[in-house]
């Protein structure tokens, strides 16, 4: 990344490139003998911004920009400080950079991110994002905004500044993916709707084991129609494969709004790779048994190569820098939200009443979490499990979560975390609430020690949301070993497509910007808002 003129007004060449083409083209079709092809490329292969623009990671200070080209190039930004209008800020709050690099090549499916530091706290941004080709020429550009966690500013102080974010899990999953007849994926537009700081995804990215029809005749007589690429027909057994699923989602206008104006976290769970998978499994699904007549991608059913290829598109389509998907995204003196990996360290889907410890953060992540939650100065603590803590999510004989379906001490998976909830007893630490997805509908759980086996631990919310563009299920059974209380649910019949909007959830958290409130809402893709809980922060 090369940072080429900080801070500083940059002319905007666009129009007269734009004349360049126009003359040059002009003068081709008024020429003989086939020199109208001379100047002709030129426009034809204007690189472009297949799959729009996004941010992610904002903090107070920093950010990633993110975008995909049409072919070969490399990435330019230029960003600046903002007024509320789109005004640019001036005299000593002026903030402007042009930015470039790094190239996007065949090996990043032709994706680039930048990252962006010493940004101003609690302020606006727009950005401007295209790619320059090898003979110098600027292609498409798009532009988007997103504003900086609070932070002391212009005399104002942090306490002063609110933030909202969204979060939701599990898009385009069970073969329902774009319905342009239903406006699409518009549970996004209807997340857009709240003007939220952030959009934490919460996993099942994409349904990388969920081939898509033409068409599906719904329970009532609909039929839904699937907007459809080659790589959603099928199960993804290449890493092209995996990078299309992704692909697929940014071709729906409501994922691409919201990308370009609001950052996102992203986390992910098991869809990005294959249902319920763990490290080392060996697949007996059939379907995985032959998907092609190319015979290169027959019975890949190693799931260790599978995940290898869903990361990489993972990694390659999400703008975040970190090398791990654990990770601390601090969010001004009010909020620290902490991203987990259920996924990487996981231990095999057993009936989970092993007598020691198995695997769901593993012990590194483990320590991270808690020495993080220890140190953090935040008012409230956010944990974003991509798998629930007391839900019974079954794998065949086997289980998929955290709970194993015992409502004695804890066993298996559970050890891990009833050591995480007793150091947060033990380091007191306050305002720790836990965010989820996973189960395809939408629950508020209250947690505390007078219910439960296990008893050290102080009492906890852990509320879910989902899915966004995905068949509704549940709800699930829950385990007792930590004392959880459904407070609220709501849930569709099994497989309801999202047609309706009624049973696809979000939901909605509004931090009040002294801390003394922290609101959740979940919402429904039409906007409606089903439950509202608001926290205050423990004395």
């Amino acid at each position: 990344m090369t940072d080429t003129s900080s801070f500083r007004t940059v002319p905007v060449r666009r129009r007269a490139l734009m004349q360049g083409f126009v003359a040059a083209s002009a003068a081709g079709l008024l020429g003989t003998g086939g020199t109208r092809a001379a100047a002709a490329p030129l426009v034809s292969h204007r690189l472009t911004l297949t799959s729009g623009i996004a941010s992610g990671d904002v903090t107070s200070d920093s950010a990633v920009l993110w975008a995909r080209s049409s072919g070969a190039g490399t990435l330019r930004a230029v960003v600046r400080a903002v007024d509320v209008d789109g005004n640019p800020l001036k005299g000593k709050y002026h903030q402007e950079r042009v930015l470039t690099g790094p190239a996007a090549t065949t090996g990043t499916d032709f994706t680039a991110r930048l990252r962006l530091d010493k940004l101003a706290p609690a302020t606006r941004f727009e950005y401007r994002l295209g790619f320059v080709d090898a003979a110098g020429h600027t292609g498409q550009e798009e532009t988007g905004t997103f504003t900086t966690a609070p932070g002391s500013r212009y005399g104002r102080k942090a306490e002063d500044l609110d933030q909202t974010f969204v979060w939701t899990a599990d898009t385009a999953g069970q073969g329902w993916g774009i319905n342009e007849e239903i406006g699409g994926m518009f549970g996004y537009r209807a997340m857009l709707a709240t003007a939220p700081d952030f959009f934490l995804h919460s996993g099942d990215t994409v349904y990388a084991d969920g081939p898509m029809a033409s068409a599906v005749t719904e329970p009532d007589g609909n039929v839904w129609k699937n907007l459809l690429i080659d790589e959603v027909t099928q199960i993804a057994q290449s890493l092209a494969d995996f990078r299309g699923r992704h692909r697929y989602n940014y071709l729906d206008a409501n994922v691409r709004a919201l990308a370009r104006e609001v950052p996102i976290v992203a986390t992910w769970d098991d869809h990005e790779v294959t249902n319920n998978w763990y490290p080392g499994e060996v697949l007996d699904d059939p379907r995985y048994d032959k998907v092609r007549d190319d015979p290169r991608y027959d019975k890949v059913r190693d799931v260790d190569t599978l995940a290898r290829w869903g990361r990489q598109a993972f990694d390659e389509y999400y703008p975040r820098t970190s090398p791990t998907i654990h990770r601390r995204i601090a969010r001004g003196p009010q909020l620290d939200v902490f991203c987990l990996d259920m996924r990487t360290y996981k231990s095999p889907n057993t009936a989970g009443l092993e007598s020691t410890a198995t695997r769901i953060l593993g012990e590194e992540q483990l320590q991270w979490l808690i020495e993080g939650l220890r140190t953090s100065t935040a008012t409230w603590k956010v944990i974003a499990n991509d798998l629930p803590i007391g839900l019974v999510v079954p794998d065949g004989a086997g289980m998929e979560a955290v709970a194993n379906n015992d409502p004695g001490a804890p066993l298996g998976r559970e050890l891990e975390i009833a050591r995480l909830l007793k150091a947060i007893k033990d380091h007191d630490i306050k305002n720790v609430v836990f965010l989820t997805g996973d189960v395809h509908y939408c629950a508020a759980h209250h947690y505390s020690p007078e219910r439960a086996v296990f008893k050290d631990f102080k009492p906890f919310w852990e509320f879910v949301a989902g899915p966004i563009n995905a068949g509704s299920f549940g709800p699930n059974k829950l385990d007792a070993t930590f004392g959880p209380e459904q407070v609220f649910e709501r849930h569709g019949f099994t497989n309801q497509s999202p047609r309706s909007g009624e049973h696809q959830y979000f939901g909605h958290v509004a931090v009040a910007g002294d801390g003394a409130e922290f609101v959740v809402s979940l919402v429904n893709a039409n906007g409606d808002t089903v439950y509202t809980k608001a926290l205050i922060p423990e004395a």
